[in-house]
């Protein structure tokens, strides 16, 4: 049986920021994602963690090295490859949510799908299921400013989920959010993990990068593994 590639290959991936003067922003790393791992990537701030998710999320490109997509090598990409490419496979999630007011939940997750060419009928019925998956369905008509945050977190996340990811990314997402809402975030991201969703959680906190079952640590642009605590 063929081994399936992993779900992120980077070979000596780094980014340079021009200037001037050249900001080294993510020294040359590698580093492989497989399917369902859960992945905690920490590091003061300034470390290097944003641009390794940019890198990951195909929104900037790197300066060195290769970047391996679910097999597929991002560099001979143009750009609106790497914009369909990113749109197929990564889920974000986000510290602020990033939610239209004007729109309710089941609309805010229904826009997620209009441009990969579903009906009307089968862009509701997907965003339900996913709200429903995030435990919100008695929250569907809810608009944003009558949530909690965790909620509005959960609707983040059904977003992230409705076009069936095969990663899940994720930028501080308990950054928001009071310590207990914080923990049924992170539950529910172990939870989709264990159903096989491949996670990776950028976060300062070090409590958030213990629940994941392999942490990277960032310092000063450079990438290493760590035993979570």
């Amino acid at each position: 049986m063929i081994e399936a590639p992993p779900v992120v290959e980077l070979r000596g991936v780094g980014l340079v920021y021009p200037g001037p003067p050249p900001v080294e922003a993510l020294y040359p790393c590698d580093l492989a994602v497989r399917r369902g791992d859960f992945i905690t990537v920490t590091g003061p701030s300034g470390a290097g963690k944003s641009s390794l998710l940019n890198l990951i999320g195909l929104l900037d490109k790197q300066t060195s090295g290769s970047y391996l997509l679910n097999g597929i090598d991002t560099g001979a990409l143009r750009e609106v490859e790497r914009t369909a490419l990113r749109g197929r496979f990564i889920g974000f999630v986000f510290q602020s949510f990033h939610l239209l007011p004007y729109r309710n939940a089941l609309e805010n997750v229904t826009l997620a799908l209009v441009y990969q060419g579903k009906k009307k009928a089968e862009r509701t019925a997907l965003a339900h299921e996913a709200l429903v998956r995030v435990g919100l369905e008695h929250r569907i008509s809810s608009f944003p400013t009558t949530l909690s945050g965790g909620e509005r977190q959960r609707v983040a996340i059904a977003r992230a989920l409705v076009g069936d990811p095969a990663l899940l990314l994720c930028d501080e997402p308990t950054g928001n959010l009071d310590t207990k809402t914080a923990s049924s975030i992170l539950a529910l991201l172990e939870e989709l993990n264990a159903s096989g969703l491949t996670v990776v959680v950028i976060t300062h906190d070090s409590a958030v990068a213990r629940r994941g079952s392999r942490m990277l640590e960032i310092r000063d642009g450079r990438a290493s593994e760590r035993e979570p605590a």
